[in-house]
């Protein structure tokens, strides 16, 4: 088998094969993509994009391996994701620093991303006792009824970047576990976490042809949404590529789930306590260089604990270091993926300063020599509700700040946000906790919680144009997605000789 990691040299890069069947198989394909370890700027890997017609090849192992294994008792499915669990913690940090050089987040980071995919694993290895249908006998006199949950069929997963282990895992164990057969396709920017994963899966005594990897751009996405055989999408990513998804996924007749982007908002209360918030604000903007759907991106401070935050995030912000992760130094942040998307950063602070905001502390200042593709953390202060920064998923170390007079301005701001991903309060009011729960226009709240991300026993819902679709990724709509219900009702005659009277038991 190809080896999924890259080499040692400083210069050498491997070609990314895909898994087809069972088997890994370098891509025919002419056009390919560059693997970057951001935090050196260096090419680690190339991978080739996948054809239409290798898209084909793919999807028809898929479904060739969906009979047996659909067939395959629930208990013996979840036997190889037990195994793969236990392979996965072996090889726990192997996995852990390839995010770190494909990606760039901190270790730290890495392994906490891959811990929380390991967890949806779990959740998995439990789906016996989950995917147990519900049986009423005599619901009419001699009638019985009941129901029985099949899988789908086909299913992909489509990924992105910024999580190379974890979003992969939210999808493939639940799904296959269910009896489906899957094709993921990730980011052809991180490809090589997700062949690790692959190649640990297969290890674990997956069938061949039960778990596929394929490596592409839009050419090989637009191939997995069309195909006939493909039963159901699951894809996270940016709002506008998955309306994209959705909507061809869905007239195509597949079953979606398209996870998009988000601008989430952290409200500060003046009876908060500063410190914990501030820590809080700080771990939610900056962690993971601000590259996650659930990043806090809009600091909004209420009353006159305005400028007390900004001063104290700026300072604590200021002294966190940033640069390489892959060197064994620790660092509080890493780079982001890429030059070009370190540039689109960037530019939100001439844009925020060109609509009449104030950059408090600027992540362009004292940047990590070297070619890495580096940012500070950056504040932008005084930000209107309707600027770009506060309404554009930036995607990168920037905090905005929006000041709001009252709860129920801060609640407007998010009113007016076209996405509703999620959303924090700090107080210690419990009043004004309950009526941000209660009325924020978002799907996942968090109360003195920096990151209100669900763990994976809990169902992740984004709202508005932050989801698409009726299921959500994770907990119990993850198995309904990926499962189709039967009901089942039934009538037996009594044949000649038989009686037709109930049991003398049942008569008294």
């Amino acid at each position: 088998m190809p080896s999924t990691t890259a080499p040692s040299s400083s210069t050498a890069t491997i070609i990314v094969p895909m898994l087809c069947n069972g088997k890994w198989q370098t891509s025919g394909s002419s056009r390919q993509s560059a693997v970057f370890n951001p935090s050196t700027g260096q090419v680690i890997a190339t991978v080739p994009l996948a054809s239409k017609a290798e898209v084909d090849e793919v999807v028809r192992a898929a479904a060739a391996a969906l009979p047996a294994w659909s067939a395959t008792p629930v208990v013996e499915r979840c036997r190889v994701l037990f195994k793969f669990r236990e392979l996965l913690l072996a090889r726990f940090e192997e996995l852990a620093r390839l995010v770190t050089r494909e990606h760039g987040k901190t270790l730290v980071e890495a392994r906490a991303s891959v811990q929380r995919g390991i967890e949806v694993v779990e959740f998995a290895c439990g789906m016996p006792s989950m995917i147990m249908g519900q049986t009423l006998p005599d619901i009419a006199r001699g009638v019985d009824c009941e129901t029985v949950r099949h899988p789908v069929g086909v299913c992909v997963g489509i990924t992105p970047f910024n999580f190379p282990a974890m979003v992969p895992m939210w999808m493939f164990p639940v799904a296959i576990a269910c009896g489906n057969t899957f094709i993921l396709k990730p980011s052809e920017k991180v490809p090589l976490s997700a062949n690790l994963l692959g190649e640990i899966l297969t290890e674990a005594g997956c069938p061949a042809g039960v778990f596929n990897i394929v490596h592409g751009d839009k050419e090989a996405v637009d191939a997995l949404l069309t195909h006939g055989l493909v039963a159901a999408i699951s894809f996270v990513g940016s709002t506008a590529i998955a309306r994209y998804v959705y909507e061809t996924g869905t007239r195509h007749g597949k079953r979606v789930q398209a996870a998009g982007g988000a601008k989430n908002h952290l409200i500060i209360m003046p009876d908060a306590d500063l410190g914990q918030a501030v820590a809080a604000l700080q771990a939610s903007a900056f962690g993971c260089a601000g590259e996650r759907c659930m990043a806090g991106s809009v600091a909004v401070p209420v009353g006159n604990v305005s400028d007390p935050l900004v001063y104290a995030l700026c300072e604590t912000a200021a002294r966190m270091t940033v640069g390489p992760t892959d060197t064994g130094a620790a660092v509080d942040m890493g780079p982001v993926i890429s030059a070009a998307h370190r540039d689109r950063v960037a530019g939100y602070l001439d844009t925020a300063r060109g609509e009449g905001a104030a950059v408090a502390l600027d992540g362009r200042r004292d940047i990590p020599a070297g070619p890495g593709f580096f940012l500070r953390p950056t504040v932008i202060d005084r930000v209107q509700p309707g600027m770009k920064v506060a309404t554009e998923e930036i995607f990168g170390p920037v905090l905005s700040v929006v000041r709001a007079s009252s709860l129920e301005q801060a609640l407007d701001v998010g009113r007016r946000s076209p996405y509703g991903n999620g959303a924090s309060i700090f107080t210690s009011s419990g009043h004004a906790a309950r009526q941000f729960k209660q009325h924020f226009n978002a799907g996942m709240i968090g109360i003195n919680v920096g990151v209100p991300a669900p763990m994976a026993w809990f169902p992740f819902t984004g709202w508005n144009q932050s989801f698409f679709g009726d299921l959500h990724v994770q907990g119990t709509e993850s198995i309904q997605f990926y499962t189709r219900q039967k009901t089942v009702t039934t009538r037996w005659f009594a044949s000649a000789g038989e009686s037709h009277q109930d049991p003398v038991w049942r008569q008294k």
